[in-house]
């Protein structure tokens, strides 16, 4: 076969060993959307499980697909090419082999990826704060009216002592995307004003929020990102999703969960190994998508 016009190394997989890599992965998908998928047939909705889906616009369908990555060719099945043949970015040669088209990605996405490249190395490069114990969740609510409430779930120490626990912290989020929520109230409280501009200096690697946002950078990433490597991040984002709720002002024990409560000693100290244990989960991914912007440039 001849190779690809690109200088790159590839790696060419027949059918019969990529065709079950590609199922494992569908029923891995299928797996950690099932209950997403069950609730969409009937309606119902369920705070801490489905922010995923909504904050980032997860459609299963498309976690179910798998891509293998910049430098695999696929040869065709004795049906034909792959069916990645008809997804965009990709190209299928004369003799059947499907792969990515870098070079046509990167005219699209070149400045995405270089852009997730920065912010991921960048986050990569500081160490891990651990003291700011999940009260951007608490910022959120301070001072407001329960009827303005992102969640309709009651809050576990009532008005007044959601907002004495925000009285008597020093809030201390690094992250926009937490922090573009807080009430107005909240936002002088904060040790940093975040914008979207300073986003590259402020993110750190202890930060839930930026270590559930590897799935976000994953996911923009798209066909470049190989599946098992989609499916770790969100995985990591659905577990650290549930300590950010756990942690929260609100009461989750109508849904069968335990708060860490970040007010008192215990919860803190709770609160701060679990996010210790994220942090080096994500610091893994955190490397393998810097990798993956890397292995696009050649």
């Amino acid at each position: 076969m001849t190779s690809p016009p690109h200088a790159r190394e590839w790696l060419t997989l027949d059918a019969a060993a990529w065709l079950p890599l590609a199922e494992a992965h569908a029923d891995r998908a299928d797996a950690l959307t099932a209950g997403h998928s069950a609730r969409r047939t009937t309606g119902a909705r369920h705070p801490v499980d489905d922010f995923l889906y909504d904050y980032y616009g997860v459609k299963p369908s498309l976690l179910r697909r798998w891509h293998p990555g910049p430098d695999v060719v696929l040869e065709p099945t004795p049906s034909g090419p792959a069916e990645h043949s008809t997804w965009r970015w990709y190209t299928t040669g004369a003799d059947g082999t499907v792969r990515l088209d870098v070079d046509a990605y990167l005219a699209d996405r070149g400045d995405t990826v270089r852009y997730v490249r920065t912010l991921l190395a960048a986050t990569a490069s500081r160490p891990a704060q651990t003291g700011c114990f999940g009260l951007h969740e608490w910022a959120m609510v301070y001072h407001q009216d329960d009827t303005r409430r992102r969640h309709t779930l009651p809050l576990r120490l009532g008005r007044t002592g959601t907002d004495a626990v925000v009285d008597s912290h020093p809030i201390r989020c690094s992250h926009i995307d937490a922090y573009r929520f807080f009430t107005p109230d909240a936002l002088p409280l904060n040790s940093m004003h975040l914008t979207r501009e300073n986003q590259v200096e402020h993110e750190q690697p202890g930060c839930l929020h930026a270590n559930m946002d590897l799935f976000k950078w994953a996911s923009k990433l798209g066909p470049a990102v190989p599946g098992d490597l989609l499916l770790d991040c969100f995985t990591l984002a659905g577990e650290i999703r549930l300590l950010d709720m756990q942690a929260s002002p609100y009461d989750l024990s109508g849904l069968g969960e335990t708060a860490v409560a970040v007010e008192t000693p215990e919860g803190k100290a709770e609160y701060v190994a679990r996010q210790r244990e994220f942090a080096g989960r994500s610091a893994t991914l955190r490397d393998r998508l810097i990798r993956t912007c890397d292995d696009l440039a050649g």
